[in-house]
């Protein structure tokens, strides 16, 4: 068997996919010492204090190494994996590695004929986050822990999915999910091999993971694994007990990490470094909700998303315009205010990794229709797992919509090194005197959080006070923008 050299053996290291990141948890690997990977091929991926995103290797050649197993944080600029360009046979793994990972060795035969394969597809440049190569990589299974269905489990969902025999992957195939889909799969305990994929190119979506995961939940001989017995009569329904979890616990640890440990890090120091101010506002939104239906109909927004959202965003970069002051951040190392001329708007997304505030760009050069366009684009990448690091950095004012779950409003906490954030409620019809009578209108509550050292009650109020007369008689658009 060829051996290796240390000289054309490259180690790819931990790279800093955001702004100044120091570490990372690498979520999941791709691939296995002895598979033959290609330059631009996604090999593993990782989990910042910003993001989920996978990492594509630059060079052509054999895995060599795994420097860490899965679940490991790594510095930024460590070694994480060892990849052979000499274009030989992998080395024989050493004795630990082989224990670590018994997928490790494989016939020379089987390497060669997997290299050939890769050798001929089109090779694409992958964004890190943005998506897996659409080249593949012929590799041998995992042997590594793996959950397992009971045969009850694969006969409710035989019968659901109406197929005559249960919906599985082939054990040497990965099945193909996007990140988002895989956090969600880990979190109900779906094994995606069982899953039966519904989206383009056999992709599993968000709609077959709550599929699979239904039987599951309504068959708690699923849940608790038992022996095999004879089928027993149906019995009474027991007295109510304490909640548990599947697995019969009456507690669960989750480990702090990754984008909620970012999170409560920087809630914390928000917290407890600006003296916080909320002041609320209810406000009929009767006509805001009337002009939303007569923009959808517009051509000019046809295509785009339109929603109340986009308005509130747009009377609050108008009050914004009016009380630049707002605008700012505090500088403790030189002890300044820092006002900005440019508005970075965030909008507050939850997501299943957790909550991010991705923001818009210069939002207060946009145009209605601009906004809307961003604002749908920036929805959409939270929602599928794609927000990049950068989106994330730079905010200077935030907006929250706490009505999308059907609360009135919140109080909520300054994202650091920004001044203020605008909550939205939920918009209700309820009874509201107009021109001198009880009337059935639309309305909400809008709470306004701001820095205290920066902002006092008038300017703080004016702000609140504009948003609200803006929502109120939306036609000040025109005038005040």
């Amino acid at each position: 068997m060829t051996t290796m050299t240390e000289a054309s053996v490259r180690e790819f290291k931990m790279p800093d996919v955001g702004e100044g990141l120091t570490e990372a948890e690498i979520l999941k690997w791709y691939v296995q010492p002895g598979d033959t990977v290609t330059d631009g091929q996604v090999v593993c991926e990782v989990e910042t204090a910003k993001a989920a995103v996978e990492l594509p290797i630059p060079y052509d050649g054999v895995v060599r190494e795994l420097r860490f197993p899965e679940g490991t944080t790594v510095d930024v600029g460590t070694a994480i994996i060892a990849v052979d360009v000499s274009g030989g046979a992998p080395a024989e793994a050493p004795a630990e590695q082989a224990q670590a990972a018994p997928a490790a060795a494989a016939p020379p035969a089987e390497s060669v004929k997997a290299e050939e394969e890769a050798k001929p597809a089109a090779r694409q440049p992958v964004l890190v986050g943005y998506g897996v190569a659409t080249t593949s990589t012929k590799r041998r299974p995992r042997k590594g822990p793996e959950v397992k269905v009971p045969a009850a489990a694969q006969a409710v969902q035989t019968e659901l999915n109406g197929h005559g025999a249960p919906a599985a992957v082939p054990a040497e195939s990965r099945p193909l999910a996007k990140p988002p889909v895989r956090k969600l799969a880990k979190d109900l305990g779906v094994d995606l091999a069982t899953v039966t994929p519904s989206g383009p190119d056999g992709v599993i979506t968000r709609e077959d993971v709550h599929a699979a995961a239904a039987p599951q939940a309504a068959e708690p001989a699923v849940a608790v694994p038992a022996p095999v017995a004879a089928p027993a009569p149906v019995a009474a329904p027991a007295p109510a007990a304490p909640v548990v979890s599947h697995d019969g616990a009456r507690e669960t640890r989750v480990p702090v990490k990754g984008v909620r440990k970012a999170t409560a890090q920087a809630m914390i120091g928000s917290a407890f470094t600006a003296p916080h101010v909320t002041e609320f506002v209810t406000v009929d939104v009767t006509r805001t909700m009337k002009l939303v239906e007569e923009l959808k109909q517009d051509k000019e927004f046809q295509g785009l998303r339109v929603n109340p959202l986009l308005l509130i965003a747009k009377a609050l970069l108008v009050a914004i315009k009016r009380n630049p002051d707002i605008n700012a951040s505090w500088d403790e190392a030189n002890q300044e205010i820092v006002l900005k001329h440019y508005v970075n708007l965030g909008i507050a997304a939850a997501t299943p990794r957790g909550l991010i505030v991705p923001n818009i760009k210069d939002a207060h050069d946009k145009t209605l229709p601009q906004l809307a366009e961003s604002l749908g684009e920036l929805v959409g990448t939270a929602r599928e797992g794609r927000t990049s690091p950068a989106v994330m950095q730079g905010g200077t004012v935030t907006i929250t919509n706490v009505g999308v779950f059907g609360v009135d409003t919140g109080t909520p906490i300054l994202n650091p090194g920004e001044s203020a954030i605008l909550a939205v409620g939920a918009i209700k019809l309820q009874p509201w005197v107009h021109k001198g009578k009880v009337k059935p209108r639309q309305v909400t509550t809008l709470a306004l959080s701001f820095d205290h050292r920066l902002v006092d009650g008038e300017l703080g109020s004016k702000v609140l006070a504009d948003v609200a007369a803006i929502l109120e008689q939306p036609k000040r658009l025109i005038s005040w923008a």
